[in-house]
């Protein structure tokens, strides 16, 4: 849930930073502008690929490790979900400029990244601290973030691309729904939050997030 904002002594960014989970979240976010060069530039859909398979283990582990190790940091909450952002709009724009997506799936999943924005701003504003990632947001996160592999396997043609385009079809699907989904969710619920502030009464807090 998001809550009233409390200040907690934190390590220094350098010593957050320097765990293992916000390394892999650091070479995540690295990544983004190699993935978005290979897709657009050389269009090197294989090296492309793999980055984006590393990319989706690395946000798989880096959570998991973040609470084997004991090293969950606040710098590690900002920079999981902006890496998950940055590849969904990074591919997104890469698949729409090459055809891969139609417009009409890209421009609602990215006003749901500028709209969710905006009530990320307007929580900040009344006193509550940024949403902290959970199950259905992460679920709709995972769920694109494989389509994606296999809509660029569709690409190449011949038996790889017949597999690989039913299930592309079922994950883009199922993780377009997911993603919109949450977003709305999470707008309700940040929208009865500031009223509960503003009416003076006890605030709802947002229970679903991105």
């Amino acid at each position: 849930m998001s809550e009233p904002r409390i200040e907690q002594a934190q390590p220094s960014l350098l010593k957050q930073a320097l765990t293992v989970p916000n390394i892999l979240s650091l070479l995540r976010l690295a990544g983004v502008p190699v993935f978005l060069w290979l897709l657009l530039g050389p269009r090197e859909d294989g090296w492309a690929l793999a980055l984006l398979v590393f990319s989706a283990l690395t946000d798989w582990l880096d959570g998991k490790l973040a609470r084997w190790l004991g090293q969950e940091s606040r710098l590690g909450q900002l920079l999981d979900p902006a890496a998950d952002r940055l590849y969904i709009l990074a591919t997104l724009a890469a698949f729409l400029v090459r055809g891969i997506m139609p417009w009409w799936l890209v421009v609602p999943l990215v006003l749901r990244e500028l709209i969710v924005g905006v009530c990320i701003l307007v929580l900040r504003r009344n006193g509550f601290a940024p949403p902290e990632v959970t199950y259905i947001g992460k679920a709709a996160t995972f769920v694109l973030m494989y389509a994606f592999p296999f809509l660029l396997l569709t690409q190449d043609g011949g038996l790889v691309a017949t597999i690989a385009r039913p299930i592309a079809y079922a994950f883009t699907t199922w993780g377009w729904l997911l993603y919109l989904w949450s977003g709305a969710l999470y707008v309700i619920q940040a929208v009865r939050a500031v009223q509960g502030v503003r009416s003076g009464g006890p605030a709802v807090r947002p229970g679903t997030h991105l």
